[in-house]
């Protein structure tokens, strides 16, 4: 196929599907993203997805052949971006750049995925999964992922690649937490000695949990947003933060975890809540070694520059397929930049080759 022909038509898919805005808590926005999804697909591909709605989540798949897949295409339709955005952050193709709310995570790559299977002499072993909650964790999307995955012989991740192109072949695991704080209430100019303060206890636990992380092996304790108290004149009695956790070897995960969860009030009356665990585990460079390998084979055999590779800090629906075990490479998506910020985009000029690439490798997996 000419992806390069064809580039008119898939800009104006990733259009159609960054215009429908999908905020992954709104379920009726990500239901309304899935028909667009649906709609877009059936007509390149010329068959209508299985819907498949788990907690009130809408998500598609496309299965095609009779027997086991052995290519897993992984997409997801939701965005971080709140509903609304479009009016701020406007839909634009100007000097070769596509702009809009969710472009480059992951909008473009779900629509290249689209293309690309199209663009297959046979499709039987392929499936495309497209879910709407993994901005979120993929918490309603999860075991679907991995009962997808299961037995494949490579899940292609279509999340946007890193800086220059380069594929995404290491993720750190992930865990969230929060610590919620229970002290106790009294006026702060009349008797606060008579209350338990939860601001004071907050910030002994800030300080413990900062304490967890180890940069020596890439561990990440972050506390992130915090709040507590309810005027300004009362010794707070409830607060609480949130912690982000990244770690590169899943030891990592389960020390951390244990550390979270044995953590002890300081202040006398006070009483502590940790609530989350690890969401996804780590995605080692093992996992995508062996298909990093083959894709740049199969680069170099249709005439494209050497890809580059790279590890990173963020997770995503391909930590889940590497945990069990599935060969796994991720980054095969748009080319851009800008991922859940103001600046999000996609270099146009990039997005023929990138499908390209995409059909060919699916390809010569399917010939294994």
């Amino acid at each position: 196929m000419d992806y390069v022909r064809a580039l008119p038509d898939l800009v104006d898919d990733i259009e159609e599907l960054v215009t429908c805005e999908s905020p992954s808590a709104d379920l009726a926005a990500v239901a309304a993203s899935a028909d667009v999804v649906a709609r877009v697909g059936e007509k390149r591909l010329g068959v209508a997805p299985e819907r498949i709605v788990v907690d009130g989540v809408s998500h598609l798949r496309w299965k095609f052949g009779e027997g086991p897949t052995k290519v897993l295409l992984l997409c997801h339709h939701d965005t971080v971006w709140p509903f609304g955005t479009l009016l701020t952050h406007p839909f634009s193709v100007q000097d070769g750049v596509l702009r809009g709310p969710g472009c480059f995570d992951m909008k473009a790559g779900l629509a290249m995925s689209v293309h690309a299977v199209a663009g297959l002499a046979d499709r039987a072993g392929v499936t495309l999964l497209v879910t709407g909650d993994e901005e979120v964790g993929s918490p309603s999307s999860r075991a679907l992922i991995e009962a997808e995955a299961a037995g494949c012989v490579a899940a292609l991740v279509m999340e946007a690649s890193a800086d220059g192109g380069a594929l995404k072949t290491e993720r750190k695991g992930v865990s969230m937490y929060r610590v919620r704080v229970h002290g106790l209430a009294a006026h702060a100019g009349l008797e606060p000695e008579r209350g338990v303060n939860a601001t004071v206890e907050l910030a002994h636990q800030v300080l413990a949990v900062t304490g967890l992380a180890d940069p020596e092996l890439g561990t990440t304790v972050t506390p992130t947003v915090m709040a507590a108290g309810t005027t300004g004149n009362t010794v707070p009695a409830v607060g609480e933060f949130a912690v982000d956790v990244r770690a590169r070897f899943a030891h990592e995960q389960v020390r951390v975890d244990a550390a979270m969860h044995a953590l002890r009030p300081v202040l006398a009356g006070a009483r502590l809540e940790v609530l989350g665990r690890p969401n996804r585990p780590p995605m080692t460079a093992e996992s995508s070694d062996g298909l990093f390998e083959r894709a740049s084979a199969v680069a170099v055999r249709i005439g494209q520059p050497p890809l580059g590779r790279v590890a990173v800090g963020g997770g995503s629906d391909g930590n889940f397929t590497a945990g069990i075990g599935v060969p796994t490479l991720d980054g095969l998506g748009a080319v851009g930049g800008g991922a859940h910020a103001d600046h999000e985009h996609v270099v146009v000029a990039e997005l023929p080759a990138r499908t390209a690439l995409l059909a060919e490798l699916v390809a010569d997996l399917l010939r294994s």
